[in-house]
């Protein structure tokens, strides 16, 4: 019988040390996996050893190499040696960290890897934190503690109560927010026709006339979001200018930071953030920037009683610390490992200055990518940048002489699959200002100028095809 763990060990193993030479993204159909790895639910067991094996074997040709240096779809990043030697203990020892009692080493390193990035993003040190699932949830939990802010302002227990006979909640946004903050603000009650959508510049800014005018409608709790860069151009809300006159009006800020809450960390792209400071809540993902494993978010919140007043749990059966912090009075699940660690492992590896070196790296590379792709130009097609990049998000799109906006959306569309289809760099379309693009998007520790010029030649062959 094979050890499943030396099993595993090799496989992981075998796929880091590949990531090099392997197609950046997968190369097999829905159909075929299905085959490979579907059937009837086995009767009886088998060898652990066996199943490992057999798992990385099918399973491979499905597996998207995000952790490669030429991925650059969807903020997707790979993950430290560090935090994934980590992420492996976090498995084996497979600590519940709801409460110290139950964990104390885990919820000690979730207390400590918290301070520690408040102290990275210089935010307000009295400000409470959660460590999420994702972005998502940190939005879930951060707007939570807005909700109850608010309405507390307006005479309203909304944990005791609900929010049946509630004062409206409105929740102004940018245009250009991302997705993740219309779910929140629907788990929340709040209801989406309940977000007002503020006017954004041509690069997806908020504007300040407009945010003004749609605070003067409303006398209720109202809560702002902006964004610390959009996940296009990497845009940031001016919030020494908004944050102010919002918090004039009594609103609640929250700032969506998923990735761009890190250029904090690098001295050339901290004024970026100038202001963010001053807002009440903060959401970004370790997942992304930080090159942790998933899942991993984390919530940042300057009222920690309206934090913990909106997370809370009690029960007969639970031991709360005297002594220590209870990640549960934080956070929506009870039940949860310890997703902490990495993080701290991380941050160990690489400290604050390792932190500002792989953003500007990023930014960097960005930079290389979107201007080696946008001057390329072949007889019949060309490509053209879209932005020129002040983060690590970068658009470029593919156009024929003579062609139609449509056909060349089709175009810019057609390109992707085709450098996608080699596996040496692969990429995810998107639509800015009505036009189809392929997003650039660099956040791995891995990507390095071989893999930039790797790219732009791949995506030099598509196009001459």
């Amino acid at each position: 019988m094979a050890d499943p763990f030396d099993r595993a060990r090799f496989h992981a193993r075998q796929w880091l040390d590949n990531l090099d030479t392997c197609p950046a993204g997968a190369q097999t159909s829905a159909a075929e996996l299905r085959a490979a790895l579907g059937g009837p639910l086995p009767e009886t067991g088998r060898d652990a050893g066996e199943i490992i094996d057999d798992l990385a074997a099918k399973a491979a040709p499905g597996l998207n190499a995000n952790a490669s240096g030429r991925f650059f779809a969807w903020v997707m990043a790979g993950s430290l040696p560090s935090a994934a030697a980590a992420d492996w203990l976090v498995s084996a020892w497979d600590q519940n960290v709801g409460l110290f009692s139950v964990a104390p080493a885990a919820a000690m390193i979730e207390e400590i890897s918290g301070e520690w990035l408040k102290d990275l993003f210089d935010l307000p040190r009295e400000a409470s934190f959660a460590f999420t699932t994702g972005c998502q949830l940190a939005h879930v939990t951060a707007l939570a503690a807005a909700r109850h802010g608010v309405l507390e302002k307006a005479g309203w227990d909304v944990e005791e109560q609900g929010l049946f006979g509630a004062p409206a909640i409105r929740v102004l946004t940018s245009r250009n927010r991302h997705g993740s903050i219309d779910s929140a603000v629907r788990y929340l009650g709040i209801g989406q026709s309940n977000m007002v959508d503020v006017e954004t510049g041509p690069m997806g800014d908020m504007l300040v006339d407009d945010l003004e005018r749609k605070l003067s409608h409303y006398d209720g709790p109202i809560i702002l979001c902006l964004n610390a860069a959009d996940l296009n151009v990497g845009t940031f809300d001016d919030f020494k200018t908004l944050i102010p006159i919002a918090q004039a009006a009594g609103a609640w800020v929250h700032v969506d930071g998923a990735f761009g809450l890190f250029a904090r960390v690098s001295e050339r792209l901290r004024p970026l953030t100038e202001g963010i400071e001053l807002a009440d809540s903060w959401a970004t993902d370790g997942h992304k920037w930080l090159n942790v494993p998933y899942d991993c978010g984390i919530a940042f919140v300057r009222d920690a009683e309206a934090h913990r007043a909106a997370m809370a749990l009690g029960a007969a059966y639970l031991s709360p610390s005297r002594e220590a912090r209870d990640p549960n009075d934080w956070n929506l699940e009870l039940s949860r490992r310890a997703r902490a660690i990495p993080v701290y492992a991380a941050l160990q590896e690489l400290g604050r200055q390792g932190v500002a070196d792989l953003i500007d790296r990023c930014c960097d590379h960005c930079r290389a990518l979107v201007s080696g792709i946008g001057a390329l130009s072949v007889p019949g097609a060309s490509a053209r940048a879209l932005n020129d990049p002040i983060l690590n998000q970068g658009l470029v799109r593919f156009e024929r002489p003579g062609a139609s906006h449509e056909e060349n959306d089709a175009f810019t569309d057609e390109i992707i699959a085709r450098v996608n289809a080699t596996g040496e760099a692969f990429f995810s379309p998107t639509t800015w200002n009505g036009r189809r693009a392929m997003r650039i998007s660099v956040v791995s520790w891995r990507t390095n100028e071989q893999d930039v010029a790797r790219t732009i030649a791949a995506v030099t062959k598509a196009l001459e095809a």
